[in-house]
C-alpha cells in the first residue's frame, strides 16, 4: 500500500471515514475506508495496491509486444523496458545500426580514420585521396586513391568478433565480401587492414597503420 495520509490522519479517522492512496499501476490516487485499510495492515484482506480491477489486471502483463524502430520486426519486451524509450529495438545491432544512420551529431568515422587522413594529407599533399566516400562502388571505402586504383579498409574487432551478436558479424562479413567483389570487378586492388588488436587509438599504437598503407602507396606510386 502507498498511503497518502499521515499516521495521525490516519488515527483521527473513524473506521467509515475515507483515506487516500495511490495506485501501484497508474499513480492516481483513489479512496478505501479506514477499516479495509486497517485489516490490510494486518494481513487479514488483501494488501490494497490498485484504484480498480483494470488496474490490477493491467499489473500482472509484463510483456507486450512492439515493432522494432530499425528492422520493423514484432518481438516482446516488459513494459517497464517500454517506458525508458521512445525506440524500441529487438537488438543490439538493431539499435547501432538506427542511432548511426540516424545521427544529428557527432562523427561516425573511428579516431584512427581520423589520424590517418591528417597525416595521409600532410604526407601527399599533391595526391588525390578520398576518405569514406560512397560513389565509387555503391559502398563506403575507407580509403580510395583513384589515380593508383588502390583501396585500403580498416577492419576493427567487429569484422572478427560477435560483439553485437552473430547475425551483425554475418552482416558485416557478407558486406565486406561485397566490397570485395565490387572492387574487383572495378579493378581495384582493395586492401585490408586488421586492426581489431588496436585497444587504444594513438600515434603510438597508429604508426604501425601509417607504415602499412604508405609502403604500399609509395611502391605503387613507383611502379606507376
Amino acid at each position: 500500500m502507498k498511503p497518502l495520509f499521515t499516521t495521525q490522519e490516519f488515527q483521527s479517522k473513524k473506521s467509515t471515514d475515507v483515506l487516500l492512496c495511490e495506485c501501484y499501476e497508474c499513480k492516481k490516487s483513489f479512496s478505501r475506508m479506514k477499516k479495509e485499510i486497517k485489516r490490510a495492515i494486518k494481513g487479514t484482506r488483501p494488501d490494497i495496491k490498485y484504484c480498480s480491477k483494470e488496474c490490477s489486471n493491467n499489473s500482472k502483463i509484463t510483456k507486450q509486444e512492439y515493432q522494432c524502430t530499425n528492422c520493423c520486426v514484432i518481438f516482446e519486451r516488459s513494459l517497464s523496458q517500454k517506458n525508458k524509450s521512445k525506440n524500441l529495438f529487438c537488438s543490439k545491432s538493431c539499435s547501432v545500426s538506427y542511432n548511426n544512420k540516424n545521427k544529428t551529431h557527432g562523427n561516425r568515422r573511428s579516431k584512427l580514420e581520423v589520424w590517418l587522413e591528417e597525416q595521409l594529407t600532410k604526407q601527399y599533399p599533391n595526391l588525390q585521396i578520398d576518405f569514406n566516400k560512397k560513389d565509387v562502388i555503391g559502398s563506403e571505402l575507407d580509403i580510395f586513391i583513384p589515380t593508383l586504383n588502390i583501396a585500403f579498409e580498416l577492419n576493427g574487432v567487429f569484422h572478427y568478433e560477435p560483439i553485437y551478436g552473430v547475425d551483425k558479424l554475418n552482416q558485416i562479413q557478407e558486406n565486406d565480401k561485397s566490397k570485395t567483389k565490387l572492387c574487383h570487378d572495378l579493378k581495384i586492388d582493395l586492401c585490408i587492414i586488421d586492426v581489431s588488436q588496436q585497444k587504444y587509438v594513438k600515434p603510438s599504437t597508429s604508426q604501425k597503420y601509417l607504415d602499412i598503407i604508405t609502403n604500399i602507396i609509395n611502391e605503387r606510386l613507383l611502379t606507376s
